[in-house]
Formats: structure tokens, C-alpha cells, sequence
């Protein structure tokens, strides 16, 4: 794929990129290992007072960063400044954190003296997806940098320019040049980098494809890796719900990002009683979308990123119906210019359906009724994915039972599934493995360090 920015509203490729040479590469990873050696050194404050003027350009430039992730991967500009924020959100969470997350642990063991102390690592690679084009980096660079790892960047080939304005952006915020850098390569690259021995941990967010890939090259190297790999999560509704606010939460839930987020619902399991009513008014607020340029403030839904990724989605769509299921709306690649996909719900899916264990990356809904919530656990659970669910129920009962049954990372009740900077962040299953976010998010790539004295 080359290196480029091709706007998905208009297919205008906008400018292109020369991948990094070999020795180009070398060139930064060197200069990774030796700013390392010095940065780690630095106190928190140090760290913090950068990480905080970080957040600070974030919220003063939003606007401008929020118009150049919308050109790069077409997501409507209202969510393109809200993605900003954000990013200025967790910079100053771990600022102002970090150091208290990371301090010394005492541990009483009789007369010796015991702790835990928690120390950087080295140069960590992150490989980064496309359809969260600054949140995925800042919620990498925020602990990881605070921690005193320094940072590359391998961020998807579709959004050079928005790699290139992290880099800059923190190099503004007073970082030295090599504590965070912009690695513009392939994939066929990322292999190489991690074999590298300067290179002390890797953290991906991707498809499964590229997490076992690269799972294969840091396990063949002893090194551990971080993986957020997608999710088919579950929306399940029950009879005591409000299901005004179900649904209208639901469209937002599968729509939100064009419907190209991990956390997006995209199983909707509905409990008989109430199944027939949530199903014709989710029909109806998805025909009702406004559908259009990502720049304009009235648009909902913008196109999806490019042109592979609405003929993955209308395969998907096509081998769906060919397998029995029913088209309530949508279901085809909208007539004009841009990588367009129709609101789309589905219902009638068998089993033995290919959609059934997929995810579907895009505004495709698909609607399965049950008859109570044991079933809806039965059929939430019935997916290689496990990344969250959303329930929504005022049940006490059906509620306990959700929160401990669903065998995904995170749960939420009458409530959207979000990310949180206070709130670790990952899944079960094939969904992948370790936490970003919060405090367990710090400490995934340090080393949590025994130290035993005794006199």
C-alpha cells in the first residue's frame, strides 16, 4: 500500500510519501537508543511539564488537527476536534498521575526491606491503525513517554501526514527530537524493527492478521507486546430498558467513527418482548442519517476510509444475504463520488453465515432477537472476539448477570462502550491481550523491579 493521503469523501489522492531506506531507519533507531539514555533519567516533573504543554497545543489546535484527520480518513470533523480533545485529555491525565501510578511499592516482609519500583524499558514500537488517527498514538505516547520509555511510530500508510504532525507536535511540547519519531514504512518493515535488539517492546492496535504477525516476530524475539485486535461487541436490550434512549444509543453506537471503531456495537440482541419495536425504530434512525461530506456540520456519517474498505464491507454484505439473512435497509455502495457505504441493518443471520463471526467494519448493523437474557449471554458470548458490551437493562439481576457472565474486556451498562483515560482498556479472546489506559495501561511496558535489602 503506498504511503499517501487520499481524501475518502472525494478519492483525490492529495500527496504522497517515499518510504524510509534502510539506512534511513537505522538512523532513527540509533538515535531512539541514545536519547533514551538520557531521557529515562529525567525526573516526572520534567516529564510532565512537556507532556502537559503537549495537551496544551492539542486544545489550541484542534481545529486544524481535527481538519487533517478528516481528510485523511474521512471521519466528520465534529468527532475530528472531539479526537483532539481527547488526545489533550490523556496527556494531561498522565502528567499529572503518572508519578503517583509509578511510585515505589512497600512490601513488609519481616526485617528486610522490600519494594517494588517500576522502571522504563527502552525504545517501545507502536504500530498504529488508521481510523483513530491521533487517540491510538496519544493513548501510546502519553504513559509510555511520562513512564520514561521514548516512542516509534508505525502509524498506518493512509494517514502519513497525521504521523508526521504527532511528531512535531511533541517535538513543540519540548521533547528531544529522538524521544518520539514518526517511522513512514511499510509493513513488510515492522518484522525487521522489531527484530531489532534496541527495540524493548512493541504495542499494536490492528487486525487480527497483523496482531498474530507481529506476535509471531516479538515472541520469536522475547519480547512482549500489547494487543488491541478489533471486537464484534454486543448491544443487548431487555424489556426493562429505555428504549427510547436504547435505541438512539444504539445508532450512535454502530455509527460512530462511519462505524469503523473496535468498540463500536455491532451485534444488537434484543429480548422478544421488546424486539419487534427496538428493530423498527433502529431501522428507521438509520434510514434517517444524514449521509454526506465529512467537512459539513450537519453531516452523521462520513464515507468510510477508502476504497478497499467499502468492497471488503459490501463482500461481507453480499455473502451475508447469499447465506440467508434479510436487508432492512441499506445493504449497497452509495452512487457518487467517495467511498460511501448505506446505513445498513441485517437480521435473519444463521449460524452458518460468514458475517456471523466477522466483524463488520462499517455502518452494517446486524439484529438477532432472543428470549431472555440468558440466551442474549448465550449469543453475546458466541463470538471469537471479546473486546466489550454494552447491556442495557434496570433489572438488578439481569444486570449481575451481565457484568459477570459476558466474557469480554469491559462492560457497560445503559451506556455506550467508551474509551476512558482512568479506565484500562482491552479485551479477552482474540480480541487481544494487555491493557492500555489507566493504571494498568503505565504499567504494561515497564519493569515492575523486586528490590530486597537486608542489613
Amino acid at each position: 500500500m503506498p504511503i499517501a493521503t487520499i481524501n475518502p469523501a472525494t478519492g483525490d489522492i492529495l500527496r504522497t510519501f517515499p518510504a524510509l531506506t534502510d539506512a534511513q531507519i537505522e538512523e532513527k533507531l540509533a538515535l531512539a537508543a541514545k536519547e533514551y539514555l538520557c531521557f529515562r533519567k529525567l525526573s516526572f516533573a520534567q516529564r510532565a511539564a512537556m507532556m502537559s504543554k503537549a495537551g496544551q497545543l492539542l486544545e489550541s489546535e484542534k481545529q486544524e488537527l481535527g481538519k487533517l484527520m478528516t481528510t485523511e480518513m474521512g471521519k466528520t470533523l465534529a468527532s475530528a476536534v472531539a479526537e483532539a480533545e481527547k488526545c489533550a485529555w490523556v496527556c494531561r491525565y498522565y502528567a499529572e498521575n503518572a508519578e503517583r501510578f509509578l511510585a515505589p511499592e512497600e512490601v513488609k516482609l519481616g526485617p528486610a526491606k522490600t519494594r517494588v519500583i517500576y522502571q522504563p524499558i527502552g525504545p517501545i514500537l507502536a504500530v498504529m491503525p488508521w481510523n483513530f488517527p491521533f487517540w491510538q498514538v496519544f493513548r501510546f505516547i502519553a504513559p509510555n513517554l511520562m513512564a520514561g520509555n521514548v516512542g516509534l511510530l508505525k502509524h498506518a500508510s493512509n494517514v502519513p501526514q497525521c504521523a508526521l504532525r504527532i511528531e512535531q507536535l511533541m517535538h513543540e511540547a519540548g521533547f528531544p527530537q529522538g524521544v518520539f519519531q514518526t517511522l513512514l514504512v511499510g509493513s513488510d518493515k515492522v518484522d525487521g524493527i522489531v527484530n531489532d535488539v534496541r527495540i524493548a517492546g512493541v504495542t499494536l492496535t490492528g487486525s487480527e492478521g497483523a496482531g498474530i504477525q507481529v506476535g509471531i516476530s516479538a515472541a520469536k524475539r522475547i519480547k512482549k507486546v500489547v494487543m488491541e485486535l478489533g471486537g464484534s461487541d454486543p448491544f443487548i436490550i431487555m424489556p426493562s430498558a429505555d428504549l427510547d434512549k436504547a435505541v438512539s444509543t444504539a445508532v450512535t453506537a454502530r455509527t460512530i467513527n462511519n462505524g469503523q471503531s473496535c468498540i463500536a456495537a455491532k451485534r444488537f440482541i434484543a429480548a422478544e418482548p421488546i424486539a419487534e419495536q427496538f428493530q423498527k425504530s433502529f431501522v428507521e434512525k438509520m434510514q434517517a442519517l444524514r449521509v454526506g461530506d465529512p467537512m459539513d456540520p450537519a453531516t452523521e456519517l462520513g464515507p468510510l476510509s477508502s476504497a478497499s474498505a467499502v468492497a471488503d464491507l459490501e463482500a461481507q454484505v453480499d455473502a451475508a444475504v447469499k447465506a440467508g439473512a434479510r436487508v432492512l435497509t441499506g445493504g449497497y455502495k452509495l452512487d457518487r463520488p467517495g467511498c460511501f457505504y448505506a446505513p445498513t441493518v441485517l437480521t435473519d443471520i444463521s449460524k452458518n453465515s460468514p458475517v456471523y463471526g466477522e466483524e463488520l467494519f462499517g455502518p452494517v448493523a446486524c439484529v438477532y432477537k432472543v428470549r431472555d437474557a440468558g440466551e442474549a449471554i448465550e449469543v453475546a458470548n458466541d463470538s471469537k472476539l471479546g473486546l466489550g458490551a454494552s447491556a442495557w437493562t434496570n433489572d438488578p439481576a439481569e444486570r449481575e448477570r451481565f457484568v459477570n457472565e459476558i466474557e469480554s474486556g469491559m462492560v457497560f451498562i445503559n451506556k455506550m462502550v467508551a474509551s476512558d483515560p482512568r479506565l484500562p482498556f482491552g479485551g479477552v479472546k482474540r480480541s487481544g491481550h494487555g491493557r492500555e489506559l489507566g493504571v494498568l495501561g503505565i504499567r504494561e511496558l515497564v519493569n515492575a523491579k523486586t528490590i530486597w535489602i537486608e542489613d
